[in-house]
């Protein structure tokens, strides 16, 4: 199990082990406290964290959001809870 999270200092998607405690940003080298930084999605393999990491940052490149809303992060696990149901 994967936690995809988001770099508190430079806004990068990221994701983490479940069990992890500590991780530093790819991007900007920051050492993020995986408790206390904000969980969008809690997914089943790092495959799947890396596709929707990917698949964050680009929305939110197309769309010119800062951020997900509280709705945008609801639709996206029900959609992630779907397309995980789909595919078994």
């Amino acid at each position: 199990m994967y936690l995809v999270i988001r770099c508190p200092g430079c806004k990068t998607f990221t994701y983490v082990d479940h069990y992890q405690r500590w991780r530093l940003c790819p991007m900007c080298g920051e050492a993020m406290n995986v408790g206390r930084a904000p969980v969008y999605l809690d997914v089943d393999d790092f495959q799947d964290a890396e596709q929707v990491v990917e698949q964050l940052e680009s929305y939110l490149h197309q769309t010119g959001k800062e951020d997900l809303t509280e709705r945008d992060v609801q639709q996206l696990r029900a959609r992630y809870a779907e397309w995980v149901k789909n595919r078994a």
